[in-house]
């Protein structure tokens, strides 16, 4: 079901006088992001027209923008995705954790989005490796699988990375499958504090490099005094790394790895309404247990939170560490599967098709579905590009 209302329609209606409104403040990307999700699955894209092969149905399908930020184009991209990684997943539990920057961090990070990610993704994962290395913890090597969020469910910058990692990893030695221990992955306070402590000393060596910038309320943290003074206040502060009850088999893991993966700012689900120029959509207050309700923005403060959350170009969201990362992971995995053949893991794992619709992983075939019949749809003709007057409506890259 088509959403009644869509990011997209905000900005058609809106977007004009927000660029006006920031013509000299509004950068490349976020113009280009505005322009995609306004042109997407429009005729200013062009397409094809689709026939179903069964009952002779036919429609116009216009191409998707395939912006990494539009709210629309994320199932198809998320479907692939977990297609390529459905063979790398090993049949033992997995865990899910959480490495969240506290306030004061995520400002620097708004202004060093590259930077300060990379930063992020990097220390997170040592963190892991370097705990599951310890033999009082684990003494394993460990595969990670993480996916950078930057946005809170009232649309506020909030930047934390998702981890996916099964429950265990080879023995140091490279001898022996070594597994957690059932229902508990590693300490969350040991992480939490080794975490903090090699995020501030890669910042303090990124300062020195003079890969950092500041500007606006944070200008004076250029000097090295004041950058100094505000790392001594967040070393004192609570660094929050959480993680999650296990979750079973590859089966669940692919599910649950399609709800972080291509996620966006805001799903059009979300969204309520959009009249005398205020947006309504619902979120959810984990301080209230999780509690639904509903957020009344300006359109002007809707469009600015939605792109606090653009991201640099050629910045990956998505990236995989130790056992996963990319130069090794063939053999790495090869190498792992024979660790575990060699013993009872304990865990069912076998592949079935009894989950429900929810939980299977979207495909490309769900996209080319009659809406009338179930057939399939199928191309046989193409709809040109139709490029208007309006500024941006046809800015795809």
């Amino acid at each position: 079901m088509v959403p009644a209302l869509e990011v997209a329609d905000i900005f058609r209606r809106h977007g004009e006088a927000f660029r006006q409104a920031r013509a000299g403040h509004l950068g490349y990307v976020e113009r280009r992001i505005m322009g995609a999700i306004t042109a997407c699955r429009t005729a200013a894209l062009g397409g094809h027209v689709e026939q179903c092969d069964g009952c002779g149905a036919t429609r116009i399908a216009y191409n998707s923008c395939r912006n990494r930020h539009c709210p629309k184009c994320q199932g198809l991209a998320r479907a692939k995705w977990l297609a390529d990684r459905q063979a790398e997943l090993l049949p033992v539990p997995y865990f899910h954790v959480v490495f969240t920057l506290p306030a004061p961090v995520g400002e620097i990070a708004f202004q060093n989005k590259a930077a300060v990610g990379a930063i992020l993704f990097r220390t997170a994962a040592e963190t892991l490796a370097a705990i599951a290395a310890d033999r009082r913890h684990l003494g394993a090597k460990l595969g990670v699988t993480m996916v950078l969020h930057t946005w809170g469910q009232s649309l506020q910058y909030h930047p934390h990375v998702h981890c996916i990692v099964p429950g265990g990893g080879p023995s140091l030695d490279g001898t022996r499958w070594v597994a957690c221990r059932p229902g508990f992955f590693l300490p969350v306070r040991v992480l939490s504090r080794l975490f903090r402590r090699l995020f501030l000393q890669e910042l303090k060596n990124a300062l020195a490099a003079g890969k950092l910038r500041f500007f606006s309320n944070l200008a004076n943290l250029a000097e090295p005094q004041v950058f100094a003074r505000r790392l001594g206040e967040l070393r004192r502060l609570d660094w929050v790394v959480y993680a999650k009850p296990p979750f079973g088999g590859p089966e669940q893991v692919l599910a649950y790895l399609g709800r972080y993966t291509h996620r966006v700012a805001i799903a059009n689900s979300r969204l309520i309404s959009l009249s005398d120029g205020k947006v309504r959509f619902t979120w959810k207050d984990y301080r209230q247990g999780g509690k639904t309700k509903v957020m009344t923005l300006e359109a002007d403060e809707f469009i600015r939170r939605f792109l606090l959350h653009a991201l640099p170009d050629g910045f990956h969201r998505i990236r995989h560490y130790g056992i996963l990362a990319n130069g090794s992971r063939g053999e790495s995995l090869a190498r792992c599967h024979r660790l575990l053949d060699a013993r009872d893991t304990g865990v069912i794992c076998e592949r079935t098709d009894n989950r429900t619709k929810s939980d299977r992983p979207i495909t490309a075939a769900d996209f080319a579905i009659c809406p009338n019949c179930g057939g399939t749809m199928r191309p046989i003709a193409t709809v040109p590009r139709a490029c208007n007057s309006q500024p941006f409506s046809c800015d795809t890259s």
